[in-house]
C-alpha cells in the first residue's frame, strides 16, 4: 500500500502531527506499535504519573491540616481501585485520540515498524496471528520517542527491580524503595511512593539532586524531600545489586566507604535514550549522532529528503510538549509553509512536591555562558496567598537583561509552578521587558502575582518586600 505520509509513532509529537496533516487535507497514515495511540506519555509517562502525584498531593495535604487543627484518620489504601482509576484515566484520554482520528479520517495502522530503504516500512504485527504489511510513502515523519535507559549490572531478572514503567504499574507498595537516580522521574516516583507508605530512599552519584537544574529552585524541594524520605544518599554510586529473594541487596559506595542495604524494591531512573536503533534507519540516509539521536535541521529534516524527525528521536529536551510543536512544524514544512523551530524558550517542570518550572535561560547557563545578566528573587513567604496555603518555601525569579531590560529566563518552585512558568514562557517568547510583566495586572491573591512581583523587586519597587535600589531604571 502506498501512502502520501505516514506518521512513524502514536506519542505526543506523532498524533499531533498527523491530525493536522489531516486537518490540511493531507491523506496521513499513523503507525504505532501499541494498541492504543498516546504514547510512553499517556500509556506509562506522564499522565499516570501526574495522576499518582495527584494522589500523594492529596494525602499530603490531609496531613498538613493538622497544623490547622483538622484532624483526619489514617488513610487505607486499596492498590487495585488506585491502579484502576489510574487506568481509567489513561483509557478515557487514549479513546478521544482514537475518536478524533476516526472523525478526521487518519488511517491507523499498528504493528512493528521497520525502514527497508528511505522509502519503505515493513510492519510486522503486533499480536501473534496478525499479517505483515508493506507500506511505501512519500515522506515519513519519525517520531518514535524513547524508552527508559538501562545499566546492565542492573537489570536483574527479578520484578523487583524496575524501571519507570513497571513502577507506574504499582503492582503493590513496597515496604522500602530505592531509587537510582536524583533525576525527575526518579524524584516524581519517589515522591509517589512515599506518600502511598513506602520507605524511599535516594542515591545520586552527583553532589545535588536534580543535576543541572537552578540550585535556588532544587533547594526548597530538597529540604521537604529530606523530611518526606528516609534517605538521600549524594555523591554516592551503585556498585552492585544482589537478588536475595524477598529483598535487593545493595552495594554502596558513598562518602561514608562502602555500605550494604537491603531494599523491597529498587527502582532504576537514570535517564532515557532515543528508539532510533532497531527500526532499519541503516537502510535509509537518516544520519544518527554518537549519542543515538537523530540529526535534524530547523525544519524538522534529518539528512534523507524523504524522512522527517520530531521529539525524544531526535534530541533533547526530551520533553512531549516539545515533540507536539515540533510534529506541526514539520507537517507545515511538508505542506509548503515557511516554518521553523526555533522557540525562544521550552518550559521544563519537575512535578514533585513543590514543583519546579523553568523557561528561557538558567542562572546555570548564564554563569557558564558568562553573560551578565540581573536577578531578582521575589520570595513566596511574602505571599498572602503562598501564606494562606501555608506553602512559603517557594520563590519565583526572573534573569533579565541589563542593558534593555529584557526577560531572558524565568524559574519557580511551589506548589502549582508548573501552571505559572507559561507566563514566563510567553514573556520570553515575546521578548517582554521586567516593565512590561510588572504593569501586566495580576489577580489579588493568588501565587501568579509573585511573577509581577519579582519583575517590581527588579526594579526595587516590590511592594510586599524591601530590596534598595542601587540604580534609576
Amino acid at each position: 500500500m502506498h501512502v502520501p505520509l505516514v506518521v512513524l509513532g502514536g506519542g505526543p509529537g506523532g498524533y499531533a502531527a498527523a491530525f493536522l496533516a489531516a486537518d490540511l487535507g493531507m491523506q496521513v497514515t499513523l503507525v504505532e506499535r501499541d494498541e492504543r495511540l498516546g504514547g510512553t506519555c499517556l500509556l506509562r509517562g506522564c499522565i499516570p504519573s501526574k495522576a499518582l502525584l495527584h494522589v500523594g498531593r492529596v494525602l499530603a495535604e490531609a496531613r498538613e491540616m493538622e497544623a490547622w487543627g483538622i484532624h483526619f484518620a489514617k488513610p487505607t489504601i486499596d492498590i487495585s481501585i488506585l491502579r484502576g482509576h489510574k487506568e481509567k484515566v489513561i483509557s478515557t484520554l487514549t479513546g478521544g485520540l482514537a475518536q478524533l482520528a476516526r472523525r478526521r479520517n487518519v488511517s491507523i495502522v499498528h504493528g512493528n515498524a521497520r525502514f527497508t530503504n528511505s522509502s519503505t516500512l515493513e510492519i510486522a504485527p503486533s499480536a501473534p496471528g496478525g499479517a505483515s504489511q508493506t507500506l511505501t510513502f512519500d515522506h515519513c515523519i519519525l517520531a518514535s520517542g524513547s524508552r527508559p535507559a538501562k545499566i546492565p549490572a542492573f537489570d536483574l531478572p527479578t520484578p523487583r527491580v524496575m524501571d519507570s514503567t513497571k513502577a507506574l504499574e504499582m503492582a503493590d507498595i513496597p515496604q522500602s524503595l530505592l531509587v537510582i537516580g536524583g533525576g525527575y522521574i526518579g524524584l516524581e516516583m519517589g515522591t509517589v511512593y512515599a506518600e502511598l507508605g513506602s520507605r524511599v530512599s535516594v542515591v545520586e552519584l552527583t553532589d545535588t539532586l536534580l543535576p543541572g537544574a537552578d540550585r535556588d529552585l532544587v533547594k526548597p524541594l530538597q529540604q521537604r524531600l529530606e523530611k518526606l524520605f528516609e534517605k538521600i544518599h549524594l555523591r554516592t554510586k551503585v556498585a552492585k545489586l544482589e537478588d536475595r529473594g524477598e529483598s535487593i541487596r545493595v552495594h554502596f559506595e558513598g562518602p561514608d566507604g562502602a555500605t550494604t542495604h537491603d531494599f523491597s524494591r529498587v527502582l532504576v531512573a537514570v535517564g532515557r535514550r532515543p528508539n532510533a536503533d532497531g527500526i532499519g534507519l541503516e537502510n535509509t540516509g537518516v544520519k544518527v549522532n554518537a549519542k543515538g539521536f537523530v540529526e535534524v535541521d530547523g525544519q524538522q529534516r534529518t539528512a534523507d529528503p524523504k524522512i522527517l524527525a520530531i521529539g525524544d528521536v531526535c534530541g533533547e529536551p526530551m520533553l512531549a510538549h516539545r515533540a507536539s510543536h515540533q510534529g506541526k512544524v514539520a507537517v507545515e514544512v511538508l505542506h509548503g509553509e515557511p516554518a521553523l523551530f526555533a522557540p525562544r524558550a521550552i518550559p521544563a517542570v519537575v512535578f514533585t512536591d513543590p514543583e519546579i518550572a523553568w523557561a528561557g535561560l538558567t542562572e546555570n547557563e548564564a554563569t557558564a555562558q558568562g553573560r551578565v545578566v540581573e536577578i531578582s528573587r521575589y520570595p513566596w513567604a511574602a505571599s498572602g496567598r503562598a501564606q494562606a496555603l501555608g506553602r512559603t518555601e517557594g520563590m519565583t525569579k526572573i534573569l533579565v537583561d541589563p542593558e534593555t531590560d529584557t526577560v531572558l529566563g524565568v524559574g519557580m518552585v511551589g506548589p502549582g509552578a508548573g501552571e505559572l512558568v507559561a507566563e514566563g514562557t510567553l514573556a520570553i517568547e515575546m521578548g517582554c521587558s521586567a516593565r512590561d510583566l510588572s504593569e501586566t495586572i495580576h489577580p489579588h491573591p493568588t501565587l501568579g502575582e509573585t511573577v509581577a512581583f519579582s519583575a517590581e523587586n527588579y526594579f526595587g519597587l516590590a511592594t510586599e518586600i524591601y530590596r534598595p535600589r542601587t540604580e534609576a531604571r
